[in-house]
C-alpha cells in the first residue's frame, strides 16, 4: 500500500521513511515512530492499517543515523542489535527526524503521532518538544521517567499489566503525575502485547486498545463533519 520515501532534517541528515496514504482524502495526518526492530514489516503494517483508517502516515527511519535500513525481527538477536542501535543516537537527533516527518505531511490537516517501544517513548518526548495536536503512546520504556515533563497536546497512554520492562509501580505514579491524561493498562498483557509477530501478543489488549487508539485520533486530528443546509 506505501511506499519507501526520504527525508532531510533540520541537520541536513537524510533519512528513509514509509509512507502509506488513504485512498480518499486524508482525515488528518500520523507520524508512526518504530519499535527498537527499525521499519520492519510490522511497522509498515500499521502505517497501512491507519492509511485505511483515513490517515497519511510517514514512519522515519530514525535508526538510519546509526545503520541504514534497519530491518529486524524479533528473537533475542534482533532484540540485543536494537539497543545497541539505540544507544548510538541521541534525542536532539531523533526530534530533528521526527519532525521532518511531521513537515512530509503537511497540508493532509492536523498531525499526529503515535509509537510503540521505543517509539512510545518518543511520542511522549515529542509531544513536548515538538507541535503536535495529538499522540498515543505504547509501552514506552521511558515514559515514566519523564513523568514531570508536560506535554503541549492531548497524549494517551497504553501499557501491558505484565510488562516486565516497565514495573506497574512507575506506571501508577506517572498516572499521578498526569491526572489530565488517559493511561490504559491492559490485564494480562506484557510488553508488545499489540504486535502479532510477537510472543507477547495478546490479541483482546490489542484489539481494545487499536479501537481506544482510533477514537482518541478521532477526536482530536478529524474536523467535526458539517451540517446540511
Amino acid at each position: 500500500m506505501g511506499k519507501m520515501i526520504k527525508l532531510k532534517a533540520k541537520d541536513g541528515f537524510e533519512l528513509g521513511a514509509y509512507r502509506a496514504d488513504p485512498s480518499g482524502t486524508p482525515k488528518g495526518g500520523l507520524v508512526v515512530i518504530q519499535e527498537i526492530f527499525g521499519v520492519n514489516h510490522h511497522m509498515k503494517n500499521i502505517c497501512d492499517q491507519y492509511a485505511k483508517e483515513g490517515y497519511a502516515c510517514v514512519a522515519p527511519a530514525v535508526f538510519d543515523r546509526a545503520e541504514r535500513d534497519v530491518d529486524l525481527g524479533y528473537d533475542e538477536d534482533a532484540r540485543k542489535k536494537g539497543f545497541a542501535l539505540r544507544q548510538k543516537i541521541d534525542w536532539p537527533q531523533i526530534l530533528a527526524d521526527v519532525q521532518a516527518a511531521r513537515d512530509e505531511l503537511k497540508g493532509v490537516g492536523k498531525v499526529g503521532i503515535i509509537g510503540y517501544c521505543f517509539g512510545g517513548s518518543v511520542v511522549w518526548k515529542a509531544c513536548v518538544d515538538l507541535n503536535f495536536d495529538v499522540g498515543v503512546s505504547f509501552y514506552g520504556g521511558q515514559v515514566p521517567e519523564f513523568k514531570d515533563l508536560k506535554a503541549k497536546c492531548p497524549v494517551q497512554f497504553h501499557f501491558g499489566e505484565e510488562d516486565q520492562g516497565i514495573p506497574l509501580a512507575k506506571v501508577e505514579d506517572f498516572k499521578k503525575a498526569h491526572p489530565e491524561a488517559p493511561v490504559h493498562i491492559y490485564k494480562g498483557a506484557g510488553h508488545g502485547f499489540t504486535c502479532d509477530e510477537r510472543g507477547s501478543f495478546h490479541k483482546e489488549a490489542a484489539q481494545t486498545s487499536m479501537k481506544r487508539a482510533l477514537d482518541f485520533l478521532k477526536e482530536h486530528l478529524t474536523p467535526p463533519a458539517r451540517k446540511a443546509a
